[in-house]
């Protein structure tokens, strides 16, 4: 009888621990993509600021946010591997793994855009405006697509 419960024990440990494993989620990727997306609306905030005049234009301010975000659009698609789909209060939606070849288009549409305004380097509100109104529509139409509220 004791021989029975133990492998009975035995066998119920290792389920939990396979169970376990299949729930583990890899929240530091989750984390440090929810950083990039904070720091993609802080820039925004700043456009939105020079746009509206409350901030005076400075084009060396201007280029240091489009290289901040091109910097950031490249470093998110690696943010996305199969462990984190689930956990850490994510917003991502399970089409970044459902439609992989649509997602990597969206965020290359992303990188194109914002190195298009780093190569502009905007001399003036109206070309900084330009510019940013251009790669924020990418901020709108991947969320659309690729983001789901909690």
């Amino acid at each position: 009888m004791k021989r029975t419960h133990k492998v009975l024990a035995g066998v119920a440990a290792g389920f939990l621990l396979i169970g376990s494993g299949a729930l583990a989620q890899n929240t530091d990727v989750i984390k440090e993509r929810q950083q990039v997306m904070k720091m993609n609306a802080q820039a925004g905030k700043q456009a939105n600021a020079i746009i509206k005049g409350e901030t005076p234009f400075d084009a060396a301010k201007s280029d240091e946010l489009f290289r901040m975000l091109n910097a950031d659009a490249r470093k998110f698609a690696t943010l996305f591997p199969d462990d984190s789909k689930t956990g850490g209060n994510t917003e991502a939606s399970p089409a970044i793994w459902e439609k992989p070849a649509e997602f990597k288009a969206a965020n290359d549409k992303f990188i194109a855009d914002t190195q298009a305004a780093v190569d502009a380097k905007p001399q003036d509100v109206a070309s900084f405006e330009a510019s940013f109104k251009t790669v924020a529509a990418n901020c709108q139409s991947c969320h659309q697509q690729f983001r789901q509220r909690n």
